[in-house]
């Protein structure tokens, strides 16, 4: 039996979360390429969360872009703030593959600067799912 759309939903809300914590710190102990991607993942499945949430049975996909523009049908108030999400999605392959960075790889080209920017834009996709998710008033980053 599946859970119900509500119950999904908060399961991949609560991994997402918990996932974001995890990228935080390799952001802060210098695994930057690591915190890149984990970000990617993390919104990955905070956008998940809110298509579970609008009752979408299989939620299928790795692109943040693509994620963010389905959730934004149901949610208008995304639409502007998904705009910016997409760049996560370059963090997919090249954070984790020496084949995805012409002579170098991903330990030495991520830096501090990359790896937060890439942690908040998490942040502010999970804060978006959270405040769908559990009905907190106002729009998202309000």
């Amino acid at each position: 039996m599946r859970n119900r759309p509500g119950e999904e939903a908060e399961r991949w809300l609560q991994q997402a979360e918990a996932d974001l914590g995890w990228a935080r710190h390799l952001a802060e102990q210098g695994a930057h390429h690591l915190a890149c991607f984990l970000s990617q993942q993390v919104a990955e499945k905070a956008l998940q969360a809110i298509l579970y949430g609008d009752g979408e049975e299989i939620v299928l996909g790795d692109s943040v872009e693509r994620l963010g523009e389905r959730a934004s049908r149901t949610h208008p108030e995304l639409e502007d703030r998904r705009q910016g999400w997409g760049i996560l999605d370059t963090y997919y392959i090249t954070t984790r593959y020496p084949n995805g960075i012409p002579d170098s790889i991903p330990a030495r080209v991520f830096d501090r600067k990359v790896a937060r920017e890439a942690v908040g834009l998490a942040e502010e996709i999970v804060d978006c799912a959270r405040r769908i998710l559990r009905g907190e008033a106002g729009s998202p980053g309000s």
